[in-house]
């Protein structure tokens, strides 16, 4: 089949599965995406005219091409493997329009999902899924979910030229790149459990976990966008996306036993297969002085380095890094809208000369008529990402409401030793595994936001004064889905109040959280309260809105404000009174830090307590 033949085949209304036309497009894709002409080394322009501008499309259609063809080729790969044993058996005619009736296996797999009509749906409609087995179901699942969230992606690209206004271009840029990193985590789920990659359990669920969370951010940034066609379009692109990961969650997470190792299991076989990220050399880095350390790259405001520039120094860092890249930003206060560390910078690790020395800052804020995912004054989504010495801040102040300091969907994230700065929204957890240790975090209004798998160990939570009739509350997790395996864990930590909010004498009130989500879950865990936090604990979102399905804990915490007494008597909230249950959210066992946070050099504590 011709190159050209295969590109025909490629429309908005394909269902990608030949493997020969996903090798010719990668190829051909590959051709002429080196023809390009390479970007302008120009400074970027101005974030509401960049915002406004339309990428170019040709360009944007090349590189889409070339996701989808990689995309093919893993779906294309496993599903060539699974074909022998799921191979339809013959009906005796063809071109039958009567639906089969779901097999006993498609019917036991789907009993376990939140969205039952659709995962029998899907399958009936999926080639092999009628003589599949409940465990050859599961990586079929996972197919389906790749292949309907990469087609979402690619067709979404025929929006770029149309007009729309600064929200609406925030809230479609953040879907494009939402959905380009649920692509990359639905290849790595597939790969696994397809078997073409050694992984754990962990893994999976984290990539489909967060996969879940993508899908929902771009909803959400496009529903609070004004109403036009682009929106409508959008919506309609990502129809049924979040559904079929979620049951492709369900059904991985009660597998019960893919490998013959129940999956609860699974983790104390394969640890040891868990990469080694650096050398015991480099394990040192946390905790060496950043004069000592060689630098691959040094960022100075005078110039006296390799870069002048934070996001110059960024874009010379290598992709796809398998050793520790360090870039070493010297002391100085660098304001660079919207700096990124994306997906394909992995293990770069960001060294600064302290707190309030090098500080990374910006103003943007919704208020500026983008989305809160966009915000952010320092994102990373690269795996393995460190930062280190360093205040991530953001100025906007109280009336501008959402405004991000930090956001972080890198996976195996390590902050350290740094301050994160803002008023509502400051620290954004987004998604995967993530661990916080000796941080000071300051905000008002759901400063510890997301839907990471998250542990915050032995930082300092500050409480500001925030705007009248406001109240202050420290987390804001949004967890929509049973079977994600996030949630917000502070483990000896200390909550205290700013001078402004003391010097109010109690006239705001602060809170531990408040659920944003479903399924929100937060826990408290041996840490310090002051007197500023309420003695109800937690506050509602909206009336009784989750109060049954939320779970937040809290296990022997101390100090004016850590009274149990007079808590809420919510169903989904506890007073943790076993070392067992509370040990679930333990770095060790939450966030499966034994397996990779030693490679780091980062002390931690993997239990509840020495």
């Amino acid at each position: 089949m011709s190159s050209q033949t295969c590109l025909q085949k490629v429309n908005k209304n394909a269902i990608f599965q030949n493997t020969g036309c996903a090798v010719q497009i990668l190829s051909l894709t590959m051709m002429n995406y080196g023809r390009l002409e390479p970007k302008s080394q120009s400074e970027p322009e101005p974030l509401e005219e960049a915002a406004n501008k339309p990428p170019t499309k040709s360009k944007s259609k090349l590189k889409l091409l070339l996701i989808i063809g990689i995309i093919l080729i893993v779906a294309s790969a496993v599903s060539v493997a699974l074909a022998v044993t799921l191979r339809p058996k013959s009906s005796g005619g063809s071109g039958s329009m009567i639906r089969p009736k779901p097999t006993k296996a498609i019917s036991r797999v789907c009993s376990r999902t939140l969205y039952h009509d659709l995962c029998v749906n899907s399958f009936l409609d999926f080639p092999g899924s009628l003589s599949a087995t409940d465990k050859d179901l599961v990586p079929i699942s996972v197919n389906m979910s790749l292949r309907h969230v990469g087609k979402a992606l690619y067709t979404s690209t025929d929006f770029n030229n149309m007009e729309m206004s600064t929200r609406v271009r925030s809230a479609y840029n953040d879907c494009l790149e939402l959905m380009e990193e649920s692509v990359d985590q639905l290849q790595q789920s597939l790969s696994t459990v397809g078997g073409q990659r050694v992984g754990n359990s962990e893994d999976v669920i984290t990539w489909l976990s967060a996969s879940l969370t993508n899908q929902d951010t771009c909803t959400e940034g496009l529903s609070e966008s004004e109403e036009g066609e682009v929106k409508k379009l959008m919506q309609e692109k990502l129809k049924d996306l979040s559904e079929l990961v979620s049951n492709s969650l369900a059904i991985y997470s009660s597998a019960g036993d893919l490998d013959g190792v129940p999956v609860e299991n699974r983790r104390r076989r394969l640890m040891g297969e868990f990469p080694e990220w650096m050398s015991k050399k480099e394990r040192r880095l946390m905790q060496m002085p950043a004069a000592v350390i060689q630098a691959d790259i040094v960022v100075s405001k005078d110039g006296n380095g390799t870069c002048r520039t934070i996001k110059e120094a960024i874009k010379k860092a290598p992709e796809k890094s398998s050793r520790r890249f360090i870039i070493y930003v010297k002391a100085g206060r660098y304001e660079e809208d919207n700096l990124k560390v994306g997906r394909k910078k992995t293990n770069l690790m960001f060294i600064g000369d302290g707190k309030g020395k090098t500080v990374i800052t910006g103003g943007i804020s919704v208020a500026d008529h983008v989305t809160t995912f966009h915000t952010a004054s320092f994102a990373a989504t690269g795996a393995g990402f460190m930062a280190r010495d360093i205040t991530f801040e953001n100025y906007a102040g109280p009336a501008k409401h959402q405004a991000v300091a930090l956001r972080i969907g890198a996976d195996h994230s390590v902050v350290y030793r740094c301050s994160i700065i803002g008023y509502q929204d400051s620290l954004y957890v987004h998604s995967q595994r993530q661990f916080y240790r000796e941080c000071d975090i300051y905000g008002t209004v759901d400063f510890i936001f997301g839907n990471a798998a998250v542990v915050l160990q032995n930082c300092n939570i500050y409480a500001r004064k925030p705007m009248d009739r406001q109240k202050i509350t420290i987390t804001a997790q949004n967890r929509k889905d049973p079977n994600q395996n996030t949630g917000i864990s502070i483990h000896s930590c200390k909550l205290l109040a700013q001078p402004d909010l003391v010097a109010s004498n109690g006239s705001f009130q602060t809170f531990l959280g408040r659920p944003w989500k479903m399924y929100s879950r937060t826990v408290y865990l041996m840490s310090y309260m002051g007197d500023h936090i309420d003695p109800k604990g937690w506050l509602e979102w909206d009336g009784s809105f989750a109060l049954d399905t939320l779970y937040y804990g809290e296990y022997m915490n101390y100090g004016p404000g850590g009274g149990v007494g007079r808590r809420v008597k919510w169903p989904g909230y506890r007073v943790i009174t076993s070392a067992i249950e509370a040990s679930r959210f333990t770095v060790a066992k939450f966030i499966y830090g034994t397996s990779w946070l030693p490679s780091t050099g980062v002390a931690f504590l993997a239990g509840l307590s020495e």
